[in-house]
């Protein structure tokens, strides 16, 4: 045999090989799915719906619950008779021809098998709750029934004992568990005839109804305190006191007492009918308006009542700080008067006395009016102690303001003085600065300094005039004056720089001969005396000779400058 036959021989003996692996696969997998089929079947026979349907029987359901038992047994019935003696059939084929290694057959067969057996499958567990449901639907019934029916005589009993705290209520509340035993009978019947599935529906009913009714006795029962109870005492409490103080002179004018208390009367009639009709979100609602209304007429009585004795307590006082700020007011009016002829009131301050005495008298004047209603029963005292505390409040702001424009205007006779002063100070100050120019007797002096100087005697000349006024400005003086003291202060710099440029020009003029022969120190020397001697320009002169001499001889100018400035502090 040649190598190519053997290698063929081989290759025929491993497809063989795989067929038959391949065949035995297919034939075990196919083996599991026919006993998986068959399992399936077992458990449907485990579920013991016959059993289940024989008790159904003997329950003698009705209605509902025997629509329900008659359809799912139909149901029950086809799987018993046709779908699983079919999938019988074909898993018995199916294993048959997979023993022969039919394996395509034993397939088709199974495939068929598992599209009726799934669905039967599910069908039987969905029958097996049905029934089971059914079974245990009237021993649940029955426990619930008994349940609901104990709550209900409890509920009973106590609406018969506490029917007084129920009011207008407890008709409708009768009616409501009237209607509610109604409900229990048709379930016990529906029960005894065996419809459970309807029978649990009532149920269900009568425990929504109970909740209902035990949800709502607690608020009808304090909706009925609040309205036959609360509300009246508080009523009766509003009225008296109402009556007590009108007979002791109090005097309400915000609201008609009297006509609300009768409001509120009407709105708990109204009330109570909503509480005979278990309206309960809108009795809620009644009820809490009721109950603002009424806080409200309390907060009136307790104002007026909590009013009455600040005012007593302050009426004398009030006249007093009335009385005292009318002769402060007037007498600050012809304070400023008086100070008007002298000097100018620059920020309206008589006109502001005057007015702050005007308000004054229109307070005293209200403070009469209030007084005189007191008197006669007709002062709302919480109007009355409101204005009251705005009016001291405001005497103090008064006074306050009083005080102070008597202080600015005590200091104008000061402010006056102190400008008189100044002025001759200033003149003074004048005086010696021009003397020490003077004593210098330098060839003259620069422009820059004769117009500050005549600026500033001018300035002097013109508040010394005002001063000298019948009716004098002292604001103005004052500015004016700052105005000055600054001037005067730059006279005394410019007068300063005046005599030190000149005696650093002579004294740098002196020790700049030693270049005499210096064509550079020459031109320098003669256009810094030109402009010491004619034009008066000290320190152009200055910068002239100095440049000059720093450029023969660097720091020389320095050195003089410090000798000049220390010898002058020393001295």
């Amino acid at each position: 045999m040649s190598s190519t036959q053997s290698i063929i021989v081989i290759i025929a003996i491993l497809i063989i090989i795989l067929i038959i692996a391949f065949m035995l696969i297919v034939n075990r997998k196919q083996l599991r799915e026919i006993i998986e089929l068959d399992d399936l079947i077992t458990k449907i026979e485990k579920m013991n719906l016959d059993a289940d349907i024989i008790k159904l029987d003997k329950m003698d359901l009705a209605g509902e619950s025997l629509t329900t038992l008659t359809t799912w047994r139909k149901n029950y019935d086809q799987t018993t008779t046709k779908k699983i003696p079919e999938v019988q059939d074909l898993i018995e084929k199916a294993a048959e021809q997979n023993a022969h290694y039919q394996l395509f057959k034993a397939k088709k067969n199974i495939n068929q098998a598992q599209e009726v057996m799934r669905p039967t499958f599910d069908d039987a567990k969905n029958t097996k709750e049905v029934f089971t449901e059914l079974l245990e639907s009237n021993r649940e019934n029955q426990m619930q029934l008994d349940d609901l029916n104990k709550n209900y005589q409890d509920m009973r009993k106590q609406v018969l004992a506490d029917s007084f705290e129920y009011g207008q209520a407890l008709d409708q509340i009768e009616s409501e568990l009237s209607a509610i035993e109604g409900d229990f009978t048709e379930a016990k019947s529906l029960t005894a005839q065996g419809d459970q599935v309807e029978a649990k529906r009532v149920l269900s009913k009568i425990k929504v109804a109970l909740t209902g009714v035990k949800t709502k006795l607690p608020e009808i029962r304090q909706a009925r305190h609040e309205l036959d109870t609360v509300f009246q005492d508080q009523l009766r409490e509003i009225s008296d006191s109402y009556k007590k103080m009108m007979s002791s002179k109090y005097y309400i004018t915000k609201i008609d007492v009297l006509a609300e208390i009768k409001n509120v009367r009407t709105e708990v009639d109204d009330a109570r009918k909503l509480l005979q009709d278990l309206k309960i979100d809108e009795l809620n609602k009644k009820i809490s308006k009721i109950q603002k209304e009424i806080a409200n007429l309390y907060d009136v009585l307790a104002k007026e009542y909590k009013a009455r004795p600040f005012v007593e307590e302050n009426q004398d006082k009030i006249q007093r700080l009335l009385s005292h700020e009318q002769v402060e007011s007037k007498k600050l009016v012809e304070k400023l008067r008086h100070i008007d002829e002298s000097y100018e009131l620059t920020h309206g301050e008589l006109a502001e006395s005057r007015q702050l005495e005007q308000e004054v008298n229109d307070m005293n004047r209200q403070y009469t009016v209030d007084t005189q209603n007191i008197a006669d029963g007709n002062g709302v005292y919480s109007d009355i102690k409101a204005s009251w505390l705005s009016m001291l409040e405001r005497l103090r702001e008064i006074s306050d303001k009083q005080t102070k424009m008597a202080q600015d205007v005590d200091g104008l006779y000061d402010s006056e003085n102190v400008a008189n002063d100044s002025i001759n100070r200033f003149k003074q100050e004048v005086s010696l600065v021009y003397r020490r120019l003077e004593r210098k007797n330098l060839p003259g002096n620069p422009d820059t300094f004769v117009q500050m100087y005549t600026l500033v005697v001018n300035e002097i000349g013109h508040v010394a005039k005002e001063l000298s006024e019948v009716r004098i400005n002292m604001e103005k003086i004052s500015n004016e004056l700052i105005q000055i003291s600054d001037d005067v202060e730059r006279l005394k710099r410019e007068a300063d720089e005046i005599i030190n440029c000149a005696d650093l020009v002579e004294l740098t003029l002196q020790y700049s001969n030693k270049y005499s022969s210096n064509e550079t120190i020459k031109k320098a020397q003669t256009k810094a005396m030109e402009l010491y001697s004619q034009e008066f320009n000290y320190k152009d002169a200055l910068d002239t000779i100095a440049t000059a001499l720093e450029k023969v001889e660097p720091g020389s100018y320095q050195r003089l400058e410090n000798a000049y400035y220390s010898d002058k502090k020393n001295n």
